[in-house]
């Protein structure tokens, strides 16, 4: 592959004019996570004594004793929940995402719905792209476009890193107004996406089946693949940094696409880049890396300074977990289809994994992956029951 073209053939599209962004949603007075949910009922409170949301979730970091595991989901907040389908009536996820009162809504919807432990930021991996002057669109039919792809070592070069955290001063701002919303009863966490995700998406757009031209750059052309790996390193560990610094307890790398990489190949494709991140921040906020189907490479993954590991459903969590440092953290790892099946089944699934796991401190319930859009309702507040009722 030669150095100066990564797609010779491939036209440039333009870039499609920027969406307007609303400046209209909810006030911050709005949005108190202990309010009535939207079902008209609160989450149950925990007895007296027990940690704060905040605390559990902070000490289960560090791998410290906790009263039971505290509890998250990967896409907690979205298409699952009415009131997040309501709000995509009237708004467009861009407008969703960059719009801060917008964000602290659809941040909190979960948090009022089911009492979880932490909230994650309402965004995308894509907002780092997007600051780096590569945009993308949402399709209200689904799927995502990006407004170009990274055909050339020019456009590469090209990319605004200096620019990013100005850029992304909207997550920021809803970043500051959900510390102040959450207090010390939820933890918040920021995220990004891996240099090595981000690359796959910005070369080959989203939903491709079978993604191979970032892996076929990293064989071919290894000084380019450098450059523009080198480049999202630094806008990921720059935005990273912006949400610490506007108040997230922790952040997550979401290295989605991963499992691409060959067992050999991880480290120089993605594991590397990760490590580069983590090293760049300040401070001792926890860094969780999720890394979906790179079962072979948690070694690599243990070396990357991450605090927490993330693991995907297709591993035995506390097997697992025994072969990790025993003061790293580990997150995980539900079936996300369990969530469209029944309470019933729900419980016992959670049960399983909650009796696997005890004795071994540094647990994070969390799924496997994200909520599916036709999770129900009932199963993801039993899974919220039970982790909350646990008792060994």
């Amino acid at each position: 592959m030669p150095t100066q073209s990564i797609q010779p053939s491939a036209a440039k599209r333009p870039r499609p004019a920027k969406p307007a962004v609303s400046g209209r949603g909810s006030s911050a007075s709005t949005c108190n996570p202990r309010q009535t949910n939207r079902a008209g009922t609160s989450p149950a409170p925990e007895a007296p004594g027990t940690l704060s949301a905040l605390s559990r979730f902070s000490e289960a970091c560090a791998c410290r004793p906790v009263d039971r595991p505290p509890i998250w989901l990967m896409r907690q907040a979205g298409r699952a929940l009415p009131e997040y389908r309501a709000l995509k009536e009237k708004y467009s996820f861009i407008e969703l995402v960059q719009t801060p009162d917008l964000a602290l809504e659809v941040t909190l919807q979960p948090i009022r719905r089911f009492g979880f432990d932490a909230a994650i930021l309402f965004s995308d991996i894509l907002v780092v792209a997007e600051a780096l002057g590569q945009g993308y669109q949402f399709h209200d039919e689904g799927g995502i476009e990006m407004d170009f792809l990274l055909n050339s070592a020019a456009e590469i070069d090209a990319l605004e890193v200096e620019a990013v955290t100005d850029r992304l001063q909207y997550a920021a701002s809803a970043l500051r107004q959900l510390k102040a919303a959450l207090g010390h009863g939820a933890a918040l966490i920021g995220f990004a996406g891996s240099p090595w995700t981000l690359a796959n998406f910005m070369l080959e757009g989203a939903g491709v089946k079978e993604y191979g031209k970032a892996r076929a750059l990293l064989y071919s052309d290894p000084q380019l693949f450098g450059r523009l790996l080198e480049k999202l390193t630094r806008a990921v560990a720059s935005f990273l940094q912006l949400q610490i610094d506007s108040g997230a307890d922790a952040v997550q790398i979401f290295d989605s696409l991963g499992g691409g990489l060959s067992e050999g190949n991880f480290w120089a494709g993605s594991g590397l880049w990760i490590k580069k991140v983590i090293q760049s921040l300040k401070g001792v906020t926890p860094v969780i890396v999720f890394s979906k189907g790179t079962h072979g490479n948690w070694n690599e993954l243990a070396d990357t300074g991450a605090k927490v590991l993330g693991m995907d459903s297709n591993v035995r969590l506390a097997e697992m977990a025994k072969r990790l440092p025993q003061d790293m953290a580990v997150q995980g790892n539900l079936d996300p289809l369990v969530l469209t099946t029944n309470p019933e089944i729900v419980a016992a699934q959670t049960t399983r994994i909650l009796r696997e796991m005890h004795g071994r401190p540094g647990h994070i319930f969390n799924l496997g992956h994200g909520v599916p859009p036709n999770a129900k309702l009932e199963n993801i507040q039993t899974l919220v029951d039970t982790v909350k009722n646990w008792r060994p």
